[in-house]
């Protein structure tokens, strides 16, 4: 049940900063060393989050020793005013000898968690968890290990030299993995986790927020 958490909690770089403008929501402001709307929660000891610069710019590191722990704000988004989430992440390294779609494989150097409150009927929430997998292809879209109410999307897969930057309609993937048409989320999460894998692994998020375009 440990990585069900993130699914079930709410039942109850961008190298250049963004301009703040009534365009954009931001969600995760780590270029300018805000981190007071994230809570931690932890699944199997702790991933170690921290504000680092890098590059010239300020950005949030995770490095995971055989943990999981995540960061998740709770944030209502009107998907039909802004339904594109944007971020950037880069890696360190990936794991190895895992199958990322079995319980025993449900490791990842990065992952970025929209999530949809069921409210009281817990059961009901739905999670869209877009991922840097190690091994499967870019691409790939399958059911989490631990629910069928999860949905895991590889946007990047195996190490990459550098910084790479996303822009995804959350709108139009929540109604791919769910066959609906879901209007609003109600948390973002980010993690980087190695537990079940006992391994490490190092990586850098960026600020992450939703915009009209």
């Amino acid at each position: 049940m440990k990585k069900t958490l993130p699914i079930l909690l709410f039942a109850g770089f961008c190298l250049v900063a963004p301009l703040a403008t009534a365009m954009n929501l931001m969600v995760g402001n780590f270029s300018g060393g805000d981190l007071e709307d994230w809570q931690s929660k932890s699944f199997q000891g702790m991933t170690r989050y921290r504000l680092v610069v890098q590059e010239g710019r300020q950005v949030l590191e995770a490095e995971s020793q055989r943990a999981a722990s995540g960061l998740v704000r709770e944030i209502r988004v009107d998907l039909e005013k802004r339904p594109n989430l944007n971020w950037s992440w880069r890696v360190n390294n990936v794991l190895t000898g895992i199958d990322e779609r079995t319980k025993t494989g449900d490791d990842y150097p990065a992952r970025v968690y929209v999530i949809v409150s069921g409210g009281i009927a817990f059961w009901r929430t739905r999670t869209l968890i877009y991922v840097w997998s190690s091994l499967q292809p870019t691409g790939s879209m399958w059911k989490n290990a631990y629910t069928d109410n999860a949905c895991v999307m590889a946007l990047q897969s195996g190490k990459a030299a550098g910084w790479v930057s996303e822009r995804r309609n959350v709108r139009a993937d929540l109604n791919r993995c769910f066959d609906d048409d879901i209007t609003a989320i109600d948390a973002v999460a980010i993690m980087t986790d190695t537990d079940n894998s006992q391994q490490e692994a190092t990586a850098w998020y960026g600020d992450i927020f939703f915009s009209i375009e």
